[in-house]
Order: C-alpha cells, then sequence, then structure tokens
C-alpha cells in the first residue's frame, strides 16, 4: 500500500488489540492508544469492566488467536486455560433437556478476559513496529483542510498524525459525532432492546464438578426469562454469570444468587455453587440493547478512518460472540488492505457487514423470542425461531442437528447451513421419531451437511 507509514488504533481492548496486530503487517509503524493504564498481565483493567464476566473464545476467534500470534493457545493452556471439546465437555440445556454429547472436534479455551487479554498484549508489544501511549485522552480527529480525509488524532496537548485512523473504542464510540462534526451523516442504527442485567460471581472449582465437564449453558425459557452460564477458569475457578431479561435481576448477596440458581430451567448451576467456596465479591452490570451501527450503508466517509469492533456492532453479551467478531474483523481487515488503498472504507465496512451479519442474525432471532423484546419481527423471524425450537428438540439425541448448532454458535458456518435439506430431514426425523429411535448414520461422515 501506498501511504503505509503509520497507523493510529484507538482502544486497546481485544478488537484493538487484534486490529494493531493485522496493521502491523501493512504499516511501518502502529500506535496503539489507550487511556488506561496497562495491569500486569491477567489483572483487571478499569476501563474494561465487563472483564469481571464470564466470556469465552468460541472455536472460530480461537482459530483466528491463533493464527494471528502462532502457539499462543499452548501458551493459555501451559498458564491454565482449560481446554475442551464445546460440544463433548459441556452441557448445553435448551428447550428441556441437555444437547447430546460426542466428540465433536470443536476445541474451545475456557479462561477470563484479564488473562486472555494481558496474553495478547504482552505478544502484540514485543512486535518492534507497535508501540502503545497508555493514559492518552483521545479529544476528536485532525482532518484535512476539506475534511475529505482523517489524518490524525487531537489529544489534550498534541496532534498526533496518521495515514490511518481505527476507532477501536467500543460500544462507547465518539465516531458518529466526530463525523457529524465533520459534515457526514451519522450511520443508521438498529436496536435489539433487551433490559438484559447480569451478576458474576467466581466458586473454587473441583474437578468433580460436573462430572469433569468444563461449562453448563443454560438459555431463557419465555416463562422465566432467566439464564445462567458457568464456564471453567484458569487458577481452578468456576465463572458463574446469572442473568435475568426486564428485571428481577440476580441478586449480589451471596444467598440470594445461589437461590437465584436454584430456580434456573436446569439444576447444573446450582448444583455446584451450593457446595462451592465463592472466592470473589459480586459484580453486576446492565445491558440495555444490541447496537449495529450501519456504517457499510452510508454513501460517504472520509479517507484515512475506519471504525472496528465493538464500535460497529455490540451483542448481548448472553452469546459470548463479542471477541471472536472482532477476531474475524480483523481478518477482514487484512484482506482489505491486501487488496490495496483505494476506496478502503466501503470495502473493509462491506466485510465488517458479512461477518456481523451471522452473529447478529443469532442473537436477533433469539431474543426477539421474548414478548417483551423491541425489534423489528416479521414472519421470517417468528419460523426461524419456530424451526431452531425443533432442531434443539432433534439435537438432544442427534449428534448430526447438535453439531449443525455449535457450529453456527462457534461463527464456522452461517446460520443458513442448519436450513441444509440433510439437516432439515434429521430434524423432521428427530421430532416425529418413535421414543428410543435414533437417526442412522456415522457422525463423522453425516456432519458434512453443515459446513461450509
Amino acid at each position: 500500500m501506498e501511504n503505509c507509514k503509520h497507523a493510529i488504533v484507538i482502544g486497546a481492548s481485544m478488537g484493538g488489540l487484534l486490529a494493531t496486530r493485522v496493521l502491523a503487517d501493512h504499516f511501518e509503524q502502529v500506535t496503539l492508544i489507550e487511556r488506561d493504564a496497562f495491569p500486569p498481565e491477567g489483572e483487571h483493567r478499569r476501563g474494561v469492566p465487563q472483564g469481571r464476566h464470564t466470556h469465552g473464545l468460541l472455536a472460530g476467534g480461537k482459530q483466528v488467536v491463533e493464527h494471528l500470534f502462532p502457539g499462543i493457545s499452548q501458551e493459555l493452556i501451559d498458564g491454565g486455560a482449560v481446554k475442551g471439546d464445546l460440544a463433548n465437555d459441556s452441557r448445553w440445556f435448551i428447550e428441556g433437556a441437555c444437547l447430546r454429547k460426542f466428540p465433536s472436534g470443536l476445541g474451545g479455551l475456557l479462561l477470563s478476559r484479564p488473562y486472555l487479554e494481558g496474553k495478547v498484549r504482552s505478544h502484540l508489544l514485543l512486535r518492534p513496529n507497535v508501540r502503545a501511549r497508555e493514559g492518552c485522552d483521545v479529544e476528536g480527529l485532525a482532518t484535512s483542510e476539506d475534511r475529505q480525509r482523517v489524518t490524525g488524532i487531537r489529544m489534550a496537548d498534541e496532534i498526533l498524525s496518521a495515514d490511518l485512523v481505527v476507532d477501536a473504542t467500543g460500544r462507547g464510540s465518539h465516531s458518529p459525532q466526530w463525523l457529524e462534526a465533520m459534515g457526514y451523516p451519522k450511520p443508521r442504527e438498529e436496536r435489539i432492546e433487551i433490559a438484559l442485567g447480569y451478576t458474576t460471581r467466581l466458586f473454587r472449582r473441583s474437578l468433580a464438578d460436573l462430572e469433569g465437564d468444563g461449562a453448563a449453558v443454560i438459555p431463557p425459557t419465555l416463562e422465566t426469562k432467566r439464564a445462567g452460564v458457568m464456564l471453567a477458569q484458569e487458577g481452578d475457578r468456576w465463572t458463574v454469570t446469572l442473568v435475568s431479561y426486564f428485571g428481577n435481576y440476580a441478586p449480589t448477596d451471596l444467598e440470594g444468587f445461589i437461590e437465584f440458581a436454584r430456580n434456573l430451567p436446569a439444576p447444573f448451576i446450582y448444583d455446584v455453587i451450593r457446595r462451592a467456596e465463592p472466592i470473589s465479591e459480586p459484580a453486576s452490570a446492565r445491558f440495555p440493547a444490541s447496537v449495529r451501527r450501519r456504517y457499510e450503508k452510508l454513501d460517504r466517509f472520509p479517507d484515512g478512518y475506519l471504525v472496528f469492533g465493538d464500535a460497529i456492532s455490540s451483542f448481548n453479551p448472553m452469546y459470548g460472540q463479542g471477541m471472536s467478531v472482532a477476531a474475524l474483523e480483523a481478518m477482514a481487515l487484512h484482506e482489505t488492505l491486501v487488496e490495496g488503498p483505494a476506496d478502503l472504507a466501503r470495502r473493509f465496512f462491506r466485510r465488517a457487514a458479512k461477518v456481523v451479519d451471522n452473529p447478529w442474525n443469532i442473537v436477533a432471532g433469539g431474543d426477539l423470542r421474548i414478548p417483551e423484546t423491541v425489534g423489528p419481527r416479521n414472519a421470517g423471524v417468528t419460523l426461524i425461531n419456530w424451526y431452531m425450537s425443533k432442531l434443539h428438540r432433534a439435537a438432544h439425541h442427534d449428534p448430526v442437528a447438535a453439531l449443525a448448532f455449535h457450529k453456527v454458535g462457534n461463527l464456522l458456518a452461517p446460520p443458513e447451513t442448519v436450513m441444509h435439506p440433510a439437516i432439515i430431514a434429521r430434524v423432521l426425523w428427530g421430532n416425529l421419531r418413535p421414543r428410543g429411535k435414533t437417526p442412522a448414520g456415522d457422525v463423522a461422515v453425516r456432519v458434512t451437511a453443515g459446513e461450509r
């Protein structure tokens, strides 16, 4: 690329770190700007309050992180991250029963957000053309006189010039306001209002818990609107997040927290934490809505500027997709840069929109099942939700149906793959079959119907 001497990334959360890693392959120098001071590796950072809550790295995101930082997965495991098969070593309680467990080949990593972020940041800052500036507040963008190009960032006492500026500041991004101040339109926003509230605690983990499984996932039902996620972490810990939609949120006191877990649709989390040693104070948060900003729909956008990660779209955290979506966007950024500098923003936003489409449709469809959710509904959403309930019921017994679901959930396959004719046939059979009968066929052969 021409004009690829210096790039700036604003925001050093996971999205910013991954964007910086990609830019380091294309620019002579990349400067990472962060308003916080970086803590020691593995410790919480003040500017990432979500870091105290449950996180997971989906299979799709894990593949990208390993590609960008070869060997990091094993390093994380050596430091305590829990590896496992996402279908065989987890309990997914959906539609009244657990999905079939079987060796799926979908490898996942269970670990805390601060541990993962700290390790990625340490690897990134070893690169000779990457530098970080901590404790810096960005007040706005520097532009050319005609405002057709972003030329850098403005801070309190200096202007830092760059050939490309990337906003990776997350959900609270100022990009819409900065664009408007430059005479550009704001991107259109889509919102799915869910009034989510959740509380997280850590507990000591015994290898006998869950008979050795590393995760329990209990989505909400229409009756209770309560959910829970319990994942193993480094340090022989469970991270437990209890979730509720539209009020009646999980309390912070230990007794109330455990009682909330007792009233979940399945007993797995309650059976563990009522006996386990609590080892942290509670952390609570509210998430009013999933938000998507449609930058790819804008007719005009300044050169030398991109928006990235949660600044484009932020998802219901119950689905655990944020870090993995940022990883896939990083690969989209790499592909865009390889093609050259012309019309960079338009091409990147179109690619990023395709990355976001799949997880957004998953989140929107799931949340719109709840009657109180505010968002665009149509006959297609209703039909898909009906079909997914049938798919989940078939997946109680059928590993092929279960694998199709897991591949989509882990961003390894687009949602339409669960509508493959071979999968539809198994869903129909799984919902009509006589009790005790399981669809015939070798799993290793038949799973290919759900692949890309």
